[in-house]
């Protein structure tokens, strides 16, 4: 009997309709011959022939009006939300009240292998002892009463007949699970990505936040006081080591600032590290000072709180044609919750070309002008300004609002109307490029200004957008954040939304590195011609872009080929750009005037020729010009021999290449970052501090002192960071080189594990860790175990703790944040257990002869230490 779903035949449609289309894109490869899809593949068609002879069931959703004799409707309902809440008095209570309530048999399904693990830790530990199966047929042949299993399953059931319920996780967990999954999906660790250790070789230069930069000389297991662990290697001048153990990885992280090599290396233990944090320290604290200047002018001016009709935001919601992703909605209600405040907004949205960004602008437009206020625009060129103008009319076309372009495409009559319109309040959205900055352009009354990829605009254009941020809303898109953009949003000090997640059915592009081949040009614009696609061809130099089209002309005989360029007229330029939206013609051989936002989706292949004299947010800006539609992209790079490239040209190239990922703007602008050199946060430098002491501590230092600037205080420059806590249970803690053999995947996940900010983080981490590499083994379980502790040590003040089989010793910081209260009445409680050693030191005497025993000593003991109250 062969099982049919709903959708069954579309997915191998499309599945046939993508192995044809990368057959034809690879089947020109000599080095690499592939076999025709024939050959291996069964063609749709005679697939469901050969299925039509065997007997069929189809599974739809049942319809009142199925009656006939072949459909068998189930009665079945959802069973309730069963919540477990670590913090009630029963924990799991309601599952244990439907277990009870409801006759019959149960089975719980996690999502993973990992969800199943904690799932299982839970209910085990409050008494529920469900058996595992591996299949829905092993639970039915079985008659236990509880089960659990792993499966994809976003919903469960409940069945009369015969007595049976299925409870998924999110009904456990609530909105947590899905939104786990999310996260897995598309969501990125924004400090993760600048900050973890990935691709580290030997020999790299790294950065410990306590004693300098240094080389990475290896991962390596070490004895010491008889517990084994795995160390951190970090070479410094005249070949002193350091050993870093795994659990402060937190301190640990790559250098980037400059070329590796010019990496500076300090002496262990001398003072030329404490002199560069020093001065490090007191940059930063001016930076901070101005940035909050800025963020505090913002928040003494009472901006406009705006409102809007729910049901009128709802039709217009209703409107947008596509479904919207999970990162765009999620940045669309933090646009809107932030529009709302009196405080003025000033919120960075960082997605893909492609993924979204300008329906969220037309959302706050929207709730803007229905509040009454006036939205402008700023956008980087001309015939942006066109197309967001073209875009902006067709979404506002039912509702009343007056929308206008100011650009040089306008003569100087419509420019005028256009400026008496702003002045006297009649024009609602105005979209165009730096001209509207102008001094002579006024507002009746300005409510948000949008702007698209900031970085684009000169030094004044910026210093009149530093000005406007004190006054009104302020919502800026870019797909590739330059580095102090990026500063100011880790340090947060600028609200920022991530939209990585692509949109339905939109596939990665495939981009290729390669040396002038007319062969090989000629085959992808004709493979493009064939399947009705244009071609983008761009070749940033207007001297001989003649003979550059004529060199297309003739790789692509019978293809219309025409040139674009920012010299060109503007009539013509404009015929030229909107004959090609129209497929007038197959390509375009044009400057980088296509690089900010033309939205092409028939142009689904783009040659860039000489990509070595690109920089790396200007490659992907360009390689987002297609790709926009659900056809397969491509994108070729033309480059000279390797030996007549620059170092810096051919990491960026490699760059690119390798990250061809949908939604990989933000990990190419922290390439960029190391590439260039990450740049100071205000002024135009890309250098400074931070190639001294390298980007993520430079970050961290501004992080501290915005904090001590907020709360009123004057930053310490001398003050160490904050190391955490140091955890000894005398016991391996480590993972073990047979469950995970890469070095590298350790160290990343060693980092990880140190970094984590929170017990929900460690316990994703765990759960990722148990899908990719199986059940956690003791001495990785056991890292996990010293990390939550940490986490709750550390805001204590505590420095150290030490636990063995007689005891556990736990070091405060000279000045902890303790409450001494807490502590004399744990002694006079019991003070034959628990005793002060001095001032700093606190003893609890008892029996714990293993490491799980230690640690629940450990955990108790820090519950019952409270924080010290605020002054």
């Amino acid at each position: 009997i062969v099982v049919v779903t709903e959708n069954v035949y579309d997915a191998a449609r499309a599945f046939w309709s993508d192995t044809r289309e990368r057959y034809e894109h690879r089947r020109h490869d000599r080095e690499r011959p592939v076999l025709s899809p024939d050959e291996i593949f069964l063609p749709v068609g005679d697939l469901f022939s050969a299925l039509a002879t065997h007997p069929s069931v189809r599974l739809h959703r049942a319809e009142e009006s199925d009656r006939n004799a072949g459909t068998v409707a189930f009665a079945t309902r959802l069973p309730p939300a069963l919540p477990i809440d670590g913090r009630a008095e029963r924990p799991i209570g309601l599952l244990q009240d439907f277990l009870a309530t409801h006759p019959g048999r149960c089975l719980l399904v996690a999502e993973s292998p990992g969800r199943r693990e904690i799932l299982l830790e839970t209910v085990v530990a409050h008494g529920l002892k469900p058996v595992l199966v591996d299949s829905w047929d092993e639970f039915v042949a079985g008659d236990t009463g509880l089960a659990m299993t792993v499966a994809a399953l976003e919903d469960g059931a409940y069945v009369d007949a015969p007595p049976i319920a299925v409870v998924s996780e999110s009904q456990l967990f609530g909105a947590r699970a899905a939104q786990r999954r999310r996260r897995r999906n598309g969501g990125r660790d924004v400090e993760g990505v600048v900050r973890d250790l990935s691709e580290l070789r030997i020999g790299a230069p790294v950065v410990h936040e306590v004693h300098g930069v240094g080389r990475y000389a290896g991962l390596g297991v070490l004895s010491v006081g008889g517990a084994y662990g795995e160390y951190l290697h970090i070479e410094y001048a005249d070949g002193d080591k350091l050993y870093v153990p795994v659990g402060s990885l937190h301190l640990v992280s790559r250098y980037t600032g400059i070329d590796p090599e010019a990496a500076p290396l300090h002496k262990l233990g001398g003072r030329q590290w404490q002199r560069a944090r020093r001065r490090a320290a007191e940059r930063v604290t001016d930076v901070a000072a101005e940035l909050l200047e800025i963020q505090a002018r913002r928040s003494t001016r009472s901006g406009v709180a705006f409102d809007v009709e729910p049901e009128f935001f709802r039709s217009f919601e209703a409107a947008f044609p596509f479904e919207e992703t999970p990162d765009q909605a999620s940045a669309i209600d933090q646009v809107v919750s932030d529009m709302r405040r009196e405080v003025p907004m000033d919120r960075l949205v960082c997605g893909d070309v492609g993924f979204g960004k300008t329906e969220v602008a037309m959302r706050a437009a929207f709730v803007a002008v229905q509040s009454g206020r006036q939205v402008v625009m700023l956008v980087p060129t001309t015939l942006l300004a066109q197309q967001h103008h073209q875009t902006f009319s067709d979404r506002f076309a039912d509702w009343p609002v007056r929308i206008e372009q100011l650009s040089r495409f306008l003569g100087r009559d419509a420019q005028a109307r256009v400026a008496h319109g702003l002045a006297g309040g009649t024009v609602d959205i105005v979209i165009g490029t730096h001209k509207l900055l102008d001094s002579g352009i006024r507002f009746k009354r300005l409510g948000l200004v949008i702007i698209d990829e900031e970085h684009r605009f000169g030094v004044r254009q910026k210093e009149r957008l530093k000005a406007l941020r004190a006054e009104v809303d302020v919502l800026t898109l870019t797909a590739t954040p330059i580095p102090r953009t990026l500063d100011m949003a880790l340090s947060g000090l600028r609200d920022l939304s991530l939209i990585t997640t692509p949109p339905a059915k939109r596939l990665s592009i495939e981009t290729f590195v390669r040396r002038w081949d007319p062969g090989m040009l000629r085959d992808a614009m004709q493979r493009e011609v064939r399947r009705g696609g244009q071609i983008f061809f761009v070749h940033n130099r207007v001297e001989d872009i003649e003979r550059i089209a004529g060199d297309v002309r003739e790789l692509a005989p019978g293809t219309q080929v025409r040139i674009a360029h920012g010299q060109m007229r503007e009539r013509e330029l404009e015929r030229t750009m909107l004959d090609f939206y129209h497929r007038r013609f197959q390509v375009l051989v044009c400057t980088t005037i296509i690089e900010t936002g033309i939205d092409i989706p028939n142009a689904n292949t783009i040659v860039i020729n000489r990509a070595d004299r690109f920089g790396l947010a200007q490659l992907h800006q360009l390689r987002g010009r297609v790709g926009r539609s659900h056809h397969r992209a491509y994108a070729y790079l033309i480059v000279p021999d390797r030996r007549a490239m620059t170092a810096d040209a051919v990491k960026r190239l490699e760059a690119i290449e390798s990250l061809g990922d949908l939604g990989a703007g933000f990990n190419l602008a922290t390439h960029d970052m190391e590439i260039r050199g990450a740049g100071e946060i205000l002024g135009d430098e890309q250098s400074g501090q931070i190639q001294e002491i390298g980007y993520s501590l430079y970050t961290r230092l501004l992080e501290r002192a915005v904090a001590a600037l907020r709360a009123g205080k004057t930053p310490v420059l001398e003050r160490p960071l904050d190391t955490g806590t140091e955890i000894d249970v005398r016991e391996p803690a480590l993972i073990p080189e047979d469950y995970l053999p890469d070095v590298h995947a350790r160290l990343v996940m060693y980092k990880r594990i140190a970094s984590a900010p929170s017990d929900e983080a460690l316990e994703e981490l765990l759960v990722e860790t148990i899908d990719r590499f199986g059940r956690v083994p003791q001495p990785a379980r056991l890292l996990f175990d010293l990390a939550r502790l940490k986490i709750r040590a550390t805001p204590l003040g505590v420095r150290k703790i030490e636990a063995g089989a007689s005891g556990v010793r736990i070091v405060f910081h000279p000045e902890p944040d303790v409450d001494p209260g807490s502590v004399i009445r744990l002694v006079q409680r019991e003070p034959e257990r628990f005793r002060l050693d001095g001032t700093e030191r606190l003893r609890f005497i008892g029996d714990f002869p293993d490491a799980p025993s230690r640690i629940d000593a450990v955990r108790r003991l820090l519950d019952s230490l409270q924080v010290r109250a605020a002054a």
